[in-house]
């Protein structure tokens, strides 16, 4: 398949742009080439392709509304980060607002994707937002993160939105065209690589060989190489693509070169190996017949099913999930504590929140969330 043909055929795509597309020489806005990627994305929009988008440039805005120079300490750099934030939201903001499209802001730090409950939340931001018609607008909380704690680079970054945004493509727009065989500024020989089915050895030697600044910002081609090794683990294939003329978006559906990096799994499988064969259950739900009959039928596991809890577990927990005769037929991810569940246990959904005194989805664990054993899969 295409880059072409990848884009159009995307359920929910990430697009990662960095902060020298974003903004000129003088640290300001492209507000004219924003306005045409906003057009890209606003008629992908009306394809049913769900957008988020993972954007750079909050730390070049700042630091000229704050009049700093030269190279930045650290709590400089997060000084221009807070007021460059809100400079980012409002230039994204006035781009989408001809077509109509509210922006909202997504600030992310790395234990916000190593941390169970707290991916489990920003997961699920991410999915009301969109359920919800809004942008997603994703940057790395540049105010709080130090080097321990960052990302390193919004390649990387927009890696890890679209795991969290649960997406099936991310492009990397960048100031080349795609990766190459060698390097296209000295050797006139260089050819583009179109499709990458394997990120292998010799494939990351090409990212990190004669042109390991290929890119802008804090992230050269290494840097996208790496961001394409996580998206793939989770099912999602990347694209690197030349974006600084205007329209960058239609322009890889017309056919403009670039380089596709194929997943080295399917989104399902992924998200299925993760959730049952990487997480230790840290509990157990016992379920009444009819909420086996309901999870083998694709739906998510209600509290009026819950027969039973043991163990000790809170949300984004892994449990397993047991049918009246003892034998886990599932495990999933709890939406909810051992404490809550037990509480709400056998209750209908139009009862939780008298019974708790706070509105939740009523899932205790979400059909995205759990896995059925291999022998329920076939019965099912």
């Amino acid at each position: 398949m295409s880059a072409a043909g990848r884009i159009s055929s995307a359920n929910r795509l990430v697009v990662k742009v960095g902060s020298a597309l974003l903004c000129d020489a003088d640290g300001k806005p492209r507000e004219e080439w924003l306005s045409s990627l906003a057009a890209d994305i606003a008629a992908l929009r009306k394809k049913n392709i769900e957008i988020v988008v993972v954007t750079s440039g909050a730390i070049a805005l700042g630091r000229l509304r704050l009049g700093l120079q030269g190279n930045l300490r650290l709590e400089e750099k997060q000084a221009a980060s807070a007021a460059g934030q809100v400079m980012l939201s409002q230039v994204w903001q006035a781009a989408f607002d001809r077509h109509g499209i509210q922006v909202a802001q997504i600030l992310l730090t790395l234990d916000d994707t190593e941390n169970r409950r707290r991916y489990l939340n920003a997961r699920n931001t991410f999915r009301t937002l969109l359920d919800n018609q809004a942008l997603p607008l994703v940057n790395e909380n540049d105010t709080i993160a130090t080097s321990e704690i960052r990302y390193g680079d919004n390649d990387r970054l927009a890696a890890h939105a679209a795991q969290l945004g649960e997406a099936d493509t991310l492009v990397i727009l960048s100031d080349v065209d795609g990766l190459y065989t060698s390097d296209p500024n000295t050797d006139p020989d260089a050819t583009l690589i179109p499709v990458v089915k394997k990120i292998t050895p010799e494939i990351e030697a090409l990212a990190s060989g004669p042109n390991p600044k290929a890119g802008v910002g804090s992230g050269g081609m290494s840097s996208k190489i790496a961001a394409a090794k996580i998206a793939g683990r989770n099912g999602c294939a990347t694209i690197i693509a030349q974006g600084r003329k205007k329209n960058p978006l239609a322009a890889l559906l017309n056919g403009q070169p670039a380089t596709l990096i194929e997943p080295s799994s399917s989104p399902d499988n992924a998200r299925r190996q993760w959730i049952a064969g990487r997480l230790q259950p840290m509990g157990e739900i016992s379920l009444d017949a009819g909420a086996v009959a309901a999870l083998r039928a694709g739906k998510s596991l209600l509290p009026a099913g819950v027969a039973e809890v043991a163990g000790n577990f809170t949300r984004g927990d892994a449990v397993s999930l047991v049918d009246p005769a003892g034998r886990v037929i599932a495990q999933g991810l709890a939406a909810w504590s051992v404490e809550e569940i037990n509480k709400i246990a056998g209750l209908k959904s139009d009862e939780i929140e008298e019974k708790i005194g706070y509105k939740r989805r009523p899932a205790i664990v979400e059909k995205n969330d759990l896995v059925l054993m291999e022998q329920d899969r076939k019965d099912a």
